[in-house]
């Protein structure tokens, strides 16, 4: 499988993790074909996903130019599980202090996710590689660029409901990148197999954060 070594070169290519979450294998094996045509760098696989652990291993293996990580890490037993199915990253919901040095002992970039300043700045400090301000659409761009103004050395991916049509104000309020689920892979199209129309809905957040 290699070293799990994550590229950053290729995820600032495109900076979007698309969130897998609850997502079948069946339907994972056609969509990434698609996710990798449109030009998406980086993904991840919740572990509240059933089979996660053989998802990531999937991935890892058939799509290798993929970044491939494990989401929704809270426990020691998870990071374990995501880091032998071969995570190259790790993103957690909050900031948990074991978790991070864990990963930064590992040299595995955490993503860890945090909302007030000070979980923010502590997440930070502890190493994450940048921090999942979740849930991001509960207080928008205007909050995510009033964080930056004291804290602007912090990397920010916002995370939590963010559309296409969200990222132009993110970008201008100092986003560092995107954490995507629902409005990535909508349900609609995966359900009716549309992978043609899931490419062009992938193209079009691949457009938008590249502008």
């Amino acid at each position: 499988m290699g070293k799990n070594i994550f590229s950053w070169d290729a995820f600032y290519r495109v900076p979007i993790i698309g969130i897998v979450r609850n997502l079948s294998m069946e339907d994972l094996q056609h969509i990434l074909p698609v996710y990798q045509e449109a030009g998406l760098t980086t993904i991840e696989i919740t572990m509240n996903t059933a089979g996660a652990g053989k998802m990531i291993q999937y991935v890892r293996d058939s799509f290798p130019r993929l970044n491939t990580g494990a989401g929704t890490v809270c426990t020691k037993k998870e990071l374990t599980q995501a880091v032998n199915a071969g995570a190259q990253f790790i993103v957690t919901p909050v900031t948990d202090k074991k978790i991070i040095k864990a990963c930064v002992r590992q040299r595995l970039p955490v993503f860890a996710g945090a909302f007030t300043p000070t979980e923010i700045y502590h997440a930070w400090k502890l190493g994450a590689a940048m921090v999942k301000l979740y849930p991001a659409k509960t207080l928008g761009a205007d909050y995510l660029k009033d964080i930056k103004a004291p804290l602007n050395q912090i990397k920010l991916l916002p995370t939590g409901g963010v559309g296409a049509d969200d990222i132009a104000a993110y970008k201008k309020a100092g986003a560092d990148g995107f954490g995507i689920g629902s409005p990535l892979f909508v349900k609609h199209l995966i359900a009716e197999k549309d992978w043609k129309g899931l490419l062009e809905h992938f193209t079009i957040f691949v457009n938008k954060v590249q502008q």
